[in-house]
């Protein structure tokens, strides 16, 4: 029987978006031909709706935390499935600090130390909105933006990795932060 949720709480369907970016961040190159960050949130969501009476948590953070460890140990079980390895302890550990690392970068897009209950329930609306534009941008402007913004990459590292000119780059990234701005109906989204 599942836990009955907060009507200001957003329904664990909501964070799809959030775990997706989340997981596009850490899947490992050589299992992203393999495997779609989709498949193994979609793996995340259906264990966290099993496991919902399992969670005691009172805030959207602490949400937001128990949704990244359970898609921290998926994404550890299937490194170690692909790898046909023992189970790797540290592997679920630099996961779940790299999935927190990933999500701080997202939460610091949207800055601002709110403290209230309305403004916490809007930084979660909002941290949720903005993984769903980033999801609604194409492919090529999402990876430079996720690359960039998310994991930090400097313009020619992100030009490395995409196959891409720094000015290519620029030009996704630009492109990309000007649809989000329009989307989120916002002057600056970060």
């Amino acid at each position: 029987m599942a836990r009955e949720t907060d009507d200001q709480e957003p329904p664990l369907e909501s964070y799809r978006n959030y775990l997706c970016v989340l997981a596009r961040q850490q899947l490992h190159p050589r299992l992203r031909a393999k495997l779609d960050a989709s498949d193994v949130v979609q793996q995340a969501l259906t264990q966290a709706h099993e496991k919902w009476t399992q969670f005691r948590g009172r805030t959207t953070a602490e949400r937001r935390a128990w949704l990244r460890t359970i898609l921290a140990n998926i994404l550890a079980d299937t490194v170690r499935r692909f790898d046909r390895g023992q189970r790797a302890v540290a592997l679920e550990q630099s996961l779940e600090a790299a999935l927190e690392e990933s999500s701080v970068r997202l939460e610091a897009w949207l800055a601002a130390d709110q403290s209230s209950p309305s403004q916490r329930l809007q930084k979660e609306e909002q941290l949720l909105r903005l993984a769903e534009v980033l999801a609604e941008l194409p492919d090529d402007q999402r990876q430079a933006i996720e690359l960039h913004h998310l994991e930090g990459c400097s313009l020619a590292e992100v030009g490395r990795r995409m196959g891409r000119s720094k000015e290519a780059v620029a030009g996704l990234l630009f492109r990309g932060i000007q649809k989000m701005r329009a989307r989120l109906g916002e002057e600056d989204p970060g």
